[in-house]
Parts: structure tokens; C-alpha cells; sequence
């Protein structure tokens, strides 16, 4: 079977979930499968310096490069319906298309669409107009319905593209991500945690959110809560507490001027630091350095931030919407995004009680395993040989 794969979501730069989910689900794919052959297809009008040197090691994938205007081409594709990817790639049986993104497939071959979250959907006020136009230009819905099978990585998100969507249930895929085998528990002598810590001027103690700095993020929320959580740390001499400063790392987003905005008015700015990009090499390492990790998102498809947390043994609090109570389960404690005082009540348990702590530890580690890539791939190569 001939299988071809849209990877251009690998050309953005950025370590966000869809990146996260494709560069881990296509590694362990081609590991795999060595039975299939398979055709990544890959546009970019500039010469970006993108690595793709991983490819080969898997003798039976291959790369085709384009070079039109990324504007031009998503203009045919929206407008003409054309040119069809699958015939640019020399054919396909089956074609994967791992985001929502312009493209066009002929109808003999099978199209695959991973559907990671409808937040524009359902939240679109947490979205730049460029964005909302965007899905409009795109018209997600179409795509669905043009699929002939559509990955869900939640059951919420199927719950969601069934009901927005209108989509029948027999076409949908419920198949959770996986996690990273890096994020783990680290040795406290490790020298690496050093390196980082020093490289991103973090404290020996400070409460973490690690994402893209944007609306539906919710962090507003956790500068609010942890502006209360210091106040009464002051007010009731608790030492320990006051010790913590806050963290919040990630790449800009869209609006964030409203998040920094609300940092720069915090009584307590000095306490809270802003590390605008975490590399994808670092990461396990900032989260094992962090007391806590806090991730109030306002909705999520799936949610990789706070689950990788867990199997750093770090505590967790987050949201209790969408797919994250579905994906955290008991491994961390749930709070109303909407409810700065829950996050902070949270937030000061975690601290002063080690008892919770140590339970929340255990919890998070043992639900963490529940998800892992092997687990994913073998379901996604299932349901190619279904379809």
C-alpha cells in the first residue's frame, strides 16, 4: 500500500501539539511499519532550513519537496479544488493529513484527517480575526466531510466533531496521543537540570505553566490566583509559599498583549518570570525543575502539557472541561478554569501539604503510563488496514 502524509505542520518551528503529535506518531510509524511505502509531502516557497535527516534511517519513506508560494497554492486549493496532493506525489492509496490545513485529494484515494480540538468552534472570542478567517477560508466542516475516516484524539473531541460537525459516528476514530518516553522522573544530581536552570534563570522553587502564551491558555486566570496566593502568604506569615515564584513559559501566541499587559500590573511582577521559548530539548528538564504545574486552559483536545508534567512527578492542576478531566483523571486536581480562587486554593495545598503531594505524585506517574506511541501507532495502522 502506497500512504501518503502532509507534514508541512513540521515547517512552523513551534513545539505545539500538533507538531508534537505528528513528529511522534510518523517516528514510530515508520519504525513500525516497514511493509508500506510512504510519501511525505512537503511545500515550502522559501529554502528553510528544515531537518529531515531522521527520514533516513526508514528505507521504504520518502520525501517529495515543492516550492510554490505558500498563498498561491492554498488559494487553488480553496478556490479550484486543485491541484490534488496525491497525484503531486507520484499516487496513493491512502492519504494522512495529521492537522486541518488547505489541501485537495482525488477521490479514489482515501483520505485520513486528524481532528486535534474544535476550540475556533466553540471558543472563537479567544482568537485573532486572522484566525477566525482563516477557519472560514478553510471550512473545516467540509473536510470532515470529505474524509473517509477522522482521528479524534479525545472523546471529547469526537463527541465534538459528531455534534458541530454533524458527522456520522461510524466514520470517527477515537485514538488518544501518546507521551514522550523522555518525560520521566529525573535524578536531582542530574547535571543537565543545572544547565537549565542557569539558561533560563529559573528559581529554586516557582510554580509552572508551560504553553502557548494565548487566550484560551487561561493564564490571566493564573496570574490572578497566584497574585491572591502571595498576598495571603504575606499576610499570614507562611514562608514556605511566599518562596514560590511563578513561571510561565511558551511561545507567543495570538493576543497575548493582554497576558503580558495583566504580568506587568501584578504587585508581585518581580516574582513572576516569563520564558518565552522553551526548546523541545529542554523541556523534561524545566518541569522537573517545578514545584507545580498549573494549566487552567479554558478548552483542549487533548493536552500534552499537563500529562507530561505528571510523568516528571510533578503535581498538577488543571482544568476540569473538555478532555483534560478525561485525560488527567485522578493523577491531578481539577479546578473551574473561570474560578481564579480554586486555582490558588489548589495551588496552596499542593504546597503545604506533602501528604498531597506525594499522593498527587503516584497518581500522576501511574495514569501517565497509560500513554504511550506504540499504543497509538498500532491503532493507527489498525484502522488503515480496516478502511
Amino acid at each position: 500500500m502506497r500512504i501518503g502524509i502532509d507534514v508541512r505542520c513540521l515547517t512552523q518551528g513551534r513545539n505545539t501539539g500538533v507538531e508534537e503529535y505528528t513528529f511522534n506518531l510518523l517516528t514510530n510509524l515508520f519504525r513500525l511499519d516497514t511493509r508500506n511505502e510512504y510519501v511525505l509531502f512537503f511545500n515550502s516557497f522559501r529554502s528553510e532550513a528544515i531537518d529531515f535527516s531522521w527520514l533516513k534511517e526508514f528505507p521504504n519513506v520518502s520525501l517529495k519537496r515543492f516550492a510554490w508560494p505558500n498563498k498561491l497554492l492554498n488559494f487553488l486549493f480553496w478556490y479550484l479544488d486543485w491541484p490534488k496532493i496525491d497525484k503531486m506525489i507520484g499516487g496513493a492509496d491512502v492519504f494522512f493529513m495529521p492537522n486541518i490545513i488547505f489541501g485537495s485529494v482525488s477521490r479514489k484515494t482515501k483520505l485520513i484527517l486528524t481532528i486535534h480540538d474544535l476550540s475556533f468552534a466553540r471558543y472563537p472570542e479567544t482568537f485573532s480575526w486572522k484566525r477566525r478567517l482563516w477557519h472560514v477560508f478553510i471550512n473545516p466542516q467540509k473536510m470532515c466531510r470529505r474524509a473517509d475516516r477522522i482521528i479524534a484524539v479525545s472523546d471529547s473531541s469526537a463527541q465534538d466533531v459528531a455534534k458541530l460537525f454533524r458527522v456520522k459516528q461510524e466514520k470517527i476514530r477515537m485514538i488518544h496521543s501518546g507521551l514522550s518516553d523522555k518525560f520521566k522522573v529525573l535524578d536531582r544530581n542530574n547535571g543537565e537540570l543545572v544547565r537549565v536552570k542557569e539558561k533560563y534563570g529559573l528559581p529554586y522553587k516557582f510554580i509552572l505553566f508551560l504553553g502557548t502564551i494565548e487566550p484560551r491558555k487561561n493564564i490571566t486566570a493564573i496570574i490572578a490566583a497566584y497574585n491572591q496566593l502571595q498576598k495571603d502568604a504575606t499576610d499570614t506569615n507562611q514562608e514556605e509559599i511566599a518562596k514560590h515564584r511563578l513561571v510561565i513559559a511558551g511561545s507567543d501566541g495570538w493576543l497575548s498583549g493582554d497576558i503580558f499587559a495583566e504580568i506587568k500590573a501584578s504587585k508581585y511582577r518581580d516574582k513572576i518570570i516569563v520564558a518565552k521559548f522553551i526548546s523541545e530539548e529542554d523541556k523534561e528538564f524545566v518541569i522537573n525543575l517545578a514545584s507545580l504545574f498549573v494549566y487552567p486552559s479554558v478548552f483542549e483536545g487533548f493536552g500534552f502539557p499537563p500529562l507530561e508534567a505528571m510523568a516528571c512527578g510533578v503535581p498538577v492542576v488543571t482544568s476540569n472541561n473538555s478532555s483534560l478531566s478525561e485525560i488527567i483523571g485522578n493523577g491531578g486536581i481539577m479546578v473551574d478554569p473561570h474560578k481564579p480562587d480554586e486555582l490558588c486554593r489548589a495551588m496552596k495545598e499542593i504546597i503545604t501539604d506533602n501528604g498531597l503531594r506525594d499522593s498527587l505524585v503516584g497518581k500522576g506517574l501511574a495514569r501517565a503510563r497509560n500513554f504511550n506511541w506504540l499504543k497509538t501507532t498500532e491503532e493507527f495502522l489498525k484502522m488503515i488496514y480496516k478502511l
